[in-house]
């Protein structure tokens, strides 16, 4: 069992354990076991995990089929991502809208939790306070 008890689980790890295929499958199901019980998700990881699905019951049937938790984005958290964004904009980013990963990367730092994710660059650029659980 992994040493945090609770992680914030990114949606690229989620549509492993969904989908069931491709290389990292294998790893993502292991972690998604050893947290089970406290691992979260927040309205950004929630609206990216139903863009294939069909309904908000399809939706919150898949949330409680994974063991998922739910957590509301705080003020903080979205304070920090605009600041990560705003960074971002300054060392030359294109996008004209803070990303996902910037309201991820702001809420696991103010909660204090990891990320278990498999796409590490972005966090450990903006958010490098934050412990990332990655193959």
């Amino acid at each position: 069992m992994t040493e945090a008890r609770q992680v914030l689980v990114d949606t690229n790890i989620l549509v492993d354990v969904t989908n069931d295929t491709g290389e990292w499958a294998a790893w993502s199901r292991e972690m998604v076991a050893d947290f089970q019980g406290g691992i979260f998700i927040n309205p950004i990881i929630y609206s990216e995990l139903c863009v294939p699905l069909e309904s908000t019951e399809e939706a919150e049937a898949l949330i409680a089929t994974l063991g998922l938790g739910y957590l509301e984005l705080p003020r903080e958290a979205l304070f920090l991502a605009a600041h990560a964004f705003r960074q971002y904009r300054r060392q030359g980013g294109n996008k004209t809208s803070p990303l996902p990963d910037f309201f991820i990367g702001a809420h696991a730092l103010v909660l204090g939790i990891p990320i278990l994710t498999r796409d590490v660059s972005r966090y450990r650029s903006y958010f490098p306070e934050v412990r990332l659980i990655s193959p």
